[in-house]
């Protein structure tokens, strides 16, 4: 059995789609899956043990009419493997338009009212409800295809010589690591940087005290640095510095993460890093870290969650400005002391 799985981006999105993959490689193991992929997000899965391969989408570059043989040549492909399931976890219009050129003998995809995809789709899976997690939605089009959903599973399996080339170049303890992870794809998602610099002062103290390793892409390096002045003897920024791959097994070696609504909580989330997950304008039982929604601080301000990219709020930012240093601190202290 041959099946492409369509979820290109984001990050987050990426990694919440996994379990489908596992499942999928667990109960048919002799399939042969193939994933499209953002060219951006190609190397969270290149070389991944349940993938025959990736299938890169260039948003970008076939932006430029130019380029458009190259999206051809690339639907070519897709469509003389005779993919027996294509499934869609994006739900979007360009998802499903890709998806039903590929011409599988069976088209699934999710019932996402944004942008007309269903109407490609030979089968449609719904949400069971509003508050439907991500993740428990998409492993319900397995359970359509009767394919099993539950049991345990690794999402992102250690990729050894990343993990020993972070550990050379970035030598310290595991264990004694808690990122801060302060980006976010909305400005209205990202908790002060400001605020995060002081619950790194906040968590001064002798003996169990962490370092501190701020990840994040180039957008967020203004916020590493303002992060890092707090108490550079302790904070490690490399905001812009790391792969994915890197980020990854960064994450995977850290006792804890304190994070926006952004993905690289929800790597934490995957690879079982107890994370505090800060939310503003977002619905956390959507969205959230899975596994970890009681880990969740948000403001219950009347307009939350809003769902929208930019603050309408009387005081702006309100959501997530509320939540305070002091706040943070209490909890992660409070899952420090469990130990790594």
């Amino acid at each position: 059995m041959k099946i492409l799985l369509l979820k290109p981006s984001s990050l987050g999105d990426v990694v919440q789609a996994l379990p489908v993959l596992r499942r999928l490689k667990q109960h048919r193991p002799a399939s042969e899956v193939w994933w499209w992929i953002d060219s951006a997000l190609a190397p969270l899965l290149e070389g991944d043990p349940d993938l025959a391969g990736v299938v890169r989408f260039e948003r970008r570059r076939w932006a430029a009419p130019r380029h458009w043989p190259e999206m051809w040549r690339s639907l070519r492909w897709m469509q003389a493997q005779r993919f027996d399931w294509v499934i869609d976890l994006q739900g979007l219009a360009r998802s499903g338009a890709f998806a039903w050129l590929a011409r599988g003998k069976l088209l699934v995809g999710l019932d996402e009212p944004r942008e007309g995809a269903r109407g490609f789709y030979d089968i449609i899976v719904p949400r069971a409800s509003y508050y439907t997690h991500a993740v428990d939605w998409y492993l319900s089009v397995l359970r359509i295809l009767g394919v099993p959903a539950n049991g345990n599973l690794e999402w992102l399996p250690v990729r050894p010589f990343v993990a020993a080339q972070v550990r050379r170049q970035w030598p310290a303890p595991d264990g004694q690591w808690l990122a801060l992870l302060p980006g976010a794809r909305w400005p209205n998602k990202r908790w002060p940087a400001e605020q995060f610099a002081s619950l790194v002062r906040l968590l001064d103290g002798a003996g169990d005290a962490p370092r501190f390793v701020i990840l994040g892409g180039e957008d967020d390096r203004e916020a590493g640095k303002t992060i890092a002045r707090a108490d550079p003897r302790r904070c490690l920024d490399l905001t812009g510095q790391t792969s994915l791959p890197e980020m990854v097994e960064w994450l995977r070696r850290c006792r804890l993460a304190v994070s926006n609504d952004t993905g690289s909580m929800h790597v934490a989330a995957a690879l079982g890093t107890p994370v505090i997950a800060l939310f503003g304008p977002t619905e956390p039982r959507r969205t959230g870290p899975y596994g970890q929604i009681g880990h969740v601080l948000q403001t219950p301000l009347p307009c939350v969650p809003c769902l929208r990219p930019r603050c309408h709020y009387e005081i702006p930012m309100e959501c997530l400005r509320a939540i305070s240093p002091e706040q943070v601190a209490a909890a992660v202290r409070q899952r420090w002391t469990r130990g790594p």
